[in-house]
C-alpha cells in the first residue's frame, strides 16, 4: 500500500513539476512514471470493443500522450486529474475512430460495445454501438454535464469511486449515487 501512495505521491509531484518546467528532461522522466497506466487504460478500452477490432493499445497511448503533452494551457492539480483528462482523451480518440471507420464502410457494422458489462447494468444479451453510447453521453451531458463527466471517469478512465470523488471534489456516497443514476439514465436511452 505504501508502494501505490508513493507512486501517487510521485506522478503528482512529476506532473506539478512538469506544468511549471515544460522540458525534455521533464517530459521523459513524466512519461516513464504514467506511461504504464495509461497503457492499462487504452487496453481497459479496447477490452470493451468488439473483437477484432483494428486500433491497438500502443497506438491509443501514443495518440493520448500526444495530446496530453500538447496541453499548454493546463495546470496539472494531481494523478486523477492528469488521468483524469486522459480518459476524455481516449474516449474522444475511440469515437473519432469509430466515425472514420463507419464513414469508411458507408453503413456498414460500428463498434459494439456490449454495455451490460461496461457499465455493469442488467440489460438482455443486446450488444450497443459506441457511437449509439457516444451520442447517449453528450445528450446527458446536455442535461447534466456532471453526471455525463462520471460517466467519462468511470467508465472510459476506470478510476475507482474513491479517485472518481478526488477528480470532482465530492464526496464517494455522491459519485455513488450518481453513477447509479446516469447509469439508470443511459440504460433507458439506450435500450429504447
Amino acid at each position: 500500500m505504501a508502494e501505490k501512495e508513493h507512486s501517487v505521491t510521485d506522478i503528482t509531484k512529476q506532473l506539478q513539476n512538469w506544468s511549471e518546467n515544460r522540458d525534455t528532461e521533464a517530459d521523459n522522466a513524466l512519461m516513464s512514471l504514467v506511461y504504464d497506466e495509461l497503457h492499462r487504460q487504452a487496453h481497459r478500452h479496447l477490452q470493451k470493443e468488439r473483437s477484432g477490432h483494428t486500433l491497438q493499445t500502443t497506438a491509443i497511448v501514443h495518440e493520448a500522450y500526444l495530446k496530453l503533452f500538447n496541453q499548454k494551457s493546463v495546470s496539472w492539480e494531481s494523478r486523477s486529474h492528469f488521468f483524469g483528462v486522459a480518459a476524455t482523451i481516449m474516449r474522444r480518440i475511440l469515437i473519432d475512430y469509430a466515425k472514420a471507420k463507419h464513414r469508411l464502410r458507408r453503413g456498414g457494422a460500428q463498434s459494439d460495445l456490449p454495455l451490460e458489462n461496461a457499465l455493469t447494468i442488467s440489460v438482455s444479451e443486446t450488444d450497443f454501438d459506441l457511437l449509439e453510447l457516444d451520442e447517449a453521453l453528450d445528450r446527458l451531458a446536455k442535461k447534466e454535464e456532471y453526471l455525463a463527466r462520471v460517466v467519462e471517469l468511470r467508465f472510459f478512465s476506470g478510476l475507482d469511486v474513491t479517485e472518481t470523488a478526488q477528480v470532482l471534489g465530492v464526496s464517494e456516497s455522491t459519485v455513488k449515487r450518481d453513477w447509479a443514476m446516469a447509469k439508470a439514465w443511459l440504460r433507458r436511452e439506450l435500450t429504447r
